[in-house]
């Protein structure tokens, strides 16, 4: 069975754009450290060939396998995001109800789960609780530092991204 890789629309775009990346510059940048660390002569004790050829082995691979997460991709439509309930790709508003703190989160997949940014996983403690939840309802999320509880308190669907149109 192939694995999907579920995406936001601008999760996919920073994939593409990071593959792009690896193909053009960090192939490029890693080429011509081979060819200096060649030009010093005998590579058989040579670190600098060994490092460039590991960093090349690195870089091959990490090509592969975002292609492989590409080809896969299951992109979450806008329009499939329902306001009634959390679903993949919601920003929902909850209040934590022991400090009375808001925090805003985007549920992505766990491929473009970043934390730091109130993007968390539909399989994080956090976004496996309010998974399915309406606005209003009260859930007990259970984590490694402890249960904590929080208030849905509006659900939303992501903003898009736009593309520039060219003038002409």
């Amino acid at each position: 069975m192939v694995e999907e890789t579920i995406l936001t629309a601008e999760g996919l775009k920073k994939l593409e754009d990071e593959l792009e990346l690896y193909k053009t510059k960090r192939r490029q940048d890693v080429a011509e450290r081979l060819k200096i660390a060649i030009s010093y002569g005998d590579i058989s004790e040579n670190s600098e060939y060994d490092d460039a050829k590991n960093e090349q082995a690195f870089i091959e691979g990490h090509i592969l396998e975002l292609e492989k997460m590409i080809r896969n991709a299951k992109v979450i439509k806008n329009s499939s995001i329902s306001k009634e309930v959390v679903s993949l790709g919601s920003v929902v508003l909850v209040e934590d109800l022991e400090f009375n703190e808001k925090e805003e989160y985007s549920i992505v997949g766990t491929t473009e789960a970043d934390p730091a940014n109130n993007k968390i996983s539909n399989e994080s403690p956090v976004g496996a609780a309010i998974l399915g939840q309406k606005v209003g309802a009260k859930v007990k999320v259970v984590t490694p530092a402890g249960e904590l509880f929080y208030k849905i308190l509006e659900i939303k669907k992501p903003t898009a991204i736009r593309k520039k149109k060219a003038k002409g």
